[in-house]
């Protein structure tokens, strides 16, 4: 509040000072104590305004300083993140081929040895020492798909083999370096034929049949539906065709059917089950074919002995270092007539033998 400015009494005595010259003094005076009111609310003001920002710069300093701890221990807390040891990727899980049995339930020793390899190649396998291992392996017969090679072409290291003299080879008609399938004898068959009868079929060269006087022995590379299932249809037809011709065969003796199917059949057969049920070898309509197969008469050898076996694959693509991490398939089999599931002895996956992206398979029967 202000106080009211009177004129001093002192002035109205004065002679010779006008009323004029005091109202303008008078005006002055209030001029001056406006001035000073003022002064005194910037100055009250300015203080005011100093005291927030000393306060502000305290509190800034202190978050500063906070900050600044907090940063430490980030700091702190990074670096011994960074200190952390890499996770080590999980080691894949290995099948182990465990020591062959040679001796069925009921004590019958095996007589018949049995090999079966998808070669992806013959010549290059040759090339890559397959048959030192073979006659590490020492098969009474040895079957061979994917071959890859007319007869005028076969490699004289296999032609050539004394422990084989019964050879036969089966090519396609027009594609050269395509399908193929051999069979290696030790004794010579009673009859040895190629194909199923079926032209559509046996212009690939895709299945050979020797028949012994107990059994017949059939190996076949089985077609694949291809990329993007481009040849499903075909391998559908190719199902129902062969199975018909696998029938047939064992109404007149039992059979022992071994190869490349092209096909896992349930989940256990294969790494990633969930990924691959519409790529071709895992589709709904291949694993049912092969089921079918089965209900026909016929028994899978390996999952016979071994129902639960994890991990036991005998395909590998080449790409992204799938064999030494075990992401694998199981494609090759050996399928028996129900008639001679008593003779089993052993089913065998050798998936340490190198040479292709298959590995080979052995069979032990007594027959």
């Amino acid at each position: 509040m202000f106080t009211r400015f009177t004129e001093p009494s002192a002035w109205r005595g004065l002679v010779g000072v006008t009323a004029k010259t005091r109202k303008a003094v008078f005006a002055s005076c209030c001029e001056s104590a406006t001035t000073r009111v003022l002064l005194c609310v910037h100055a009250v003001c300015l203080r005011g305004v100093f005291a927030v920002r000393a306060s502000s710069r305290m509190k800034r300093g202190k978050n500063a300083e906070e900050t600044a701890a907090d940063g430490e221990n980030d700091t702190g807390s990074a670096s011994a993140k960074k200190a952390k040891k890499p996770k080590e990727p999980e080691a894949p899980i290995l099948y182990d081929d465990p020591p062959d049995k040679f001796t069925t339930k009921d004590g019958r020793n095996a007589n018949l040895k049995v090999t079966s390899w998808n070669v992806d190649g013959l010549r290059a396998w040759v090339k890559k020492k397959g048959l030192d291992w073979v006659r590490e392996e020492a098969p009474d017969i040895l079957c061979l798909q994917e071959t890859k090679c007319g007869e005028k072409d076969l490699p004289a290291d296999i032609t050539s083999m004394p422990e084989y003299p019964h050879k036969y080879w089966a090519a396609t008609d027009n594609k050269e370096g395509y399908s193929g399938v051999a069979m290696l004898c030790k004794t010579e068959p009673i009859k040895v034929t190629y194909g199923i009868g079926n032209e559509e079929h046996d212009k690939e060269g895709r299945v050979i049949t020797a028949e012994f006087p107990d059994f017949y022995l059939v190996t076949a590379y089985v077609p694949n539906s291809g990329r993007g299932l481009v040849r499903l249809d075909y391998r559908k037809t190719w199902d129902v065709d062969f199975r018909a011709y696998l029938t047939e065969l064992d109404m007149q003796k039992p059979l022992v059917l071994c190869g490349d199917l092209n096909v896992a059949h349930q989940e256990i057969d294969l790494k990633n089950p969930k990924g691959n049920k519409k790529n071709a070898g895992f589709t709904p309509e291949e694993r049912e074919g092969f089921s079918q197969l089965l209900s026909s008469g016929f028994v899978d050898s390996f999952r016979e002995l071994y129902p639960e076996q994890t991990n036991a694959y005998s395909f590998w693509t080449y790409m992204m270092n799938a064999r030494g991490k075990n992401v694998g398939w199981r494609l090759d089999y050996f399928l028996l007539s129900s008639g001679l599931l008593p003779g089993l002895c052993d089913s065998k996956i050798r998936n340490k033998v190198m040479g292709s992206d298959h590995c080979p398979i052995t069979l032990h029967i007594a027959v």
